[in-house]
């Protein structure tokens, strides 16, 4: 019996950055419709729905609001929160559905005006206070999400030698990728200088090291291979996913320096049946540039201490040897709170489709996905490509 097979066939983005004239169900409808259209697909054809809590308002069913206002009737729903590795995991369960026969096409959608919503300030306060940080033993002594993140950056520095220019190096790298992304929120260049002499918002994290705050939304769909053959744009299929968690809370982290990434990446690859060096692009979670050194560590592109230096002499812009997060990330190109993630998995797709414009990567077969939770608490990384040989 030939198995039931997914595909990934249309994507679809809001408006990013400052979007004071939409609220968040108004940007997740954009991007829908966007995926919709895209793909060439019907919202009468979408018998599944899987989307992500809000942080902004209250929605008591969030899959349940979404599907009413685009009016989806949904054999499958499902209300994701991993946090920034939401989005990955969104992508994984509707593969499931689908192949399990479950429903016949699922949209992924998920977004949020976090920026018009609130303050920058504000919305760093939030998160913190709403689980990034342990409720008894980490909130009481007031640490924001960048104050955490700051303790794992102190702690590579002074095991591996990892310096502040390295953490900048990243910095500017998504902020170059992000030039030549014409949705993206942040386009202006900047320097490994410029990184150093913005505000120290808590050592060694300077400002431009922190992921930016926006507002935003996208979407994913995912229908069966039978059907994706008679639609618009050229299939994506998803080869291998894993997840890996070794902390809830940072402080209760046994290894300061090493996370789930390390879990997640190996079942990916062993499930997919690939290595690293197949992967011609990469679109890693960037919430701190601390944070995509420590990763591209864990999942195996360079040994553990050495993602100072790998990150160093362009080797992950576009043109690199391993072109990482070619959208400009959470640092620059856009960051909705929760579903910051998910932009990075329409880039993947769009960079397997050949459709990325000036940050194209040549001949991409091979993507990785890999999404963040929390303080680097839940990883999920996916291998995606564009067949399934």
């Amino acid at each position: 019996m030939t198995r039931r097979r997914a595909a990934l066939v249309g994507i679809g983005e809001s408006r990013v950055g400052r979007v004071p004239d939409r609220s968040a169900l108004e940007l997740q409808a954009d991007a829908a419709l966007a995926a919709v259209s895209d793909a060439g697909l019907a919202f009468s054809e979408i018998d599944g729905l899987i989307t992500t809590p809000l942080r902004v308002e209250r929605w008591n069913m969030p899959s349940g609001v979404v599907a009413a206002a685009l009016g989806v009737k949904p054999r499958f729903l499902a209300t994701e929160d991993l946090a920034g590795a939401s989005g990955a995991a969104m992508i994984h369960h509707a593969v499931m559905a689908v192949e399990s026969g479950q429903c016949d096409t699922v949209l992924c959608v998920a977004g949020q005006n976090l920026l018009s919503h609130r303050s920058r300030d504000d919305a760093v306060k939030s998160l913190a206070e709403t689980g990034s940080a342990h409720p008894q033993f980490e909130v009481p002594y007031g640490p924001l999400v960048p104050s955490l993140y700051a303790l794992i950056a102190q702690r590579h520095m002074h095991e591996f030698g990892t310096t502040s220019e390295q953490l900048a190096e990243v910095a500017v790298t998504m902020r170059h990728h992000a030039s030549l992304n014409p949705k993206a929120h942040k386009r202006e260049p900047i320097s490994v200088n410029d990184v150093l002499q913005s505000t120290m918002i808590t050592s060694p994290l300077h400002r431009l090291d922190c992921a930016i705050v926006s507002d935003g939304a996208a979407a994913v769909l995912v229908t069966t291979q039978e059907q994706a053959r008679d639609l618009r744009q050229r299939p994506v299929y998803l080869l291998g996913q894993g997840y890996g968690l070794r902390h809830s809370h940072i402080g209760e982290a046994r290894d300061m320096t090493t996370t789930g990434a390390v879990e997640s990446g190996n079942a990916a690859f062993q499930t997919a049946g690939v290595s690293r060096g197949d992967i011609d692009v990469a679109q890693i979670y960037d919430c701190f540039t601390i944070t995509l050194i420590v990763e591209l560590e864990d999942l195996g592109f360079c040994p553990k201490g050495e993602g100072g230096r790998f990150v160093e002499g362009g080797r992950i812009r576009i043109g690199g040897e391993l072109p990482v997060t070619t959208h400009g990330g959470l640092l620059s190109g856009g960051h909705p709170g929760l579903p910051g993630g998910f932009f990075h998995v329409v880039e993947g797709i769009r960079q397997l489709r050949g459709e990325a414009g000036q940050r194209q990567v040549k001949d991409a077969e091979l993507a990785l996905v890999h999404g963040n939770g929390g303080v680097a608490s839940v990883h999920c990384t996916l291998i995606l490509g564009n067949s399934l040989n």
